[in-house]
């Protein structure tokens, strides 16, 4: 994962639940990419199928509360989309992102702001946000460097498999 992301916004609204990021009865399934073929689909059927690579989702408050399955962050991760921005996450979902490597952060002026279709850029070193459609700049705290590199990595085990190859 790059330190900079640009792509097209995705906008849902507040208690987006993981129940709508991967429905229920999708989660026998294991392969990360039978999830993405199923991310949203209850809230947006065309979802899946039309998000590119790089693609952001901009959400209201308390996005990915429910259930702690760590499914929707992947499905969500492997569709393409390249990080989500919202009012607030929810606690577990927030870490469950992290240990896959899908960058999330917290705006409300950037969330509020947003429309579907808008272009963002994301400096997620310096944690500044930029909606080149509307030509308006935000600033969110950016995450630790613990945190960056294990995003960077690619998640958590990734980050652990080339700390423990490198001693």
């Amino acid at each position: 994962m790059e330190n900079n992301i640009r792509g097209k916004i995705w906008k849902y609204g507040d208690n987006i639940d993981t129940d709508v990021i991967i429905p229920a009865r999708y989660l026998t399934m294991t392969d990360p990419n039978d999830l993405a073929k199923h991310c949203m689909e209850d809230i947006d059927k065309n979802f899946a199928a039309n998000v590119s690579k790089n693609d952001i989702i901009v959400a209201g408050e308390n996005f990915g509360c429910g259930s702690s399955r760590e499914h929707a962050p992947i499905a969500i991760k492997e569709c393409g989309i390249s990080a989500v921005i919202a009012k607030s996450f929810a606690r577990i979902f927030y870490r469950n992102a992290i240990n896959i490597g899908l960058p999330i952060l917290e705006n409300i002026d950037a969330a509020n702001d947003a429309e579907c279709g808008d272009i963002i850029e994301i400096d997620l070193s310096k944690g500044e946000i930029k909606n080149i459609t509307k030509n308006k700049s935000y600033q969110t705290t950016p995450f630790p460097e613990s945190i960056q590199k294990i995003i960077k990595s690619g998640g958590l085990i990734e980050y652990t498999k080339a700390r423990i190859s490198h001693k």
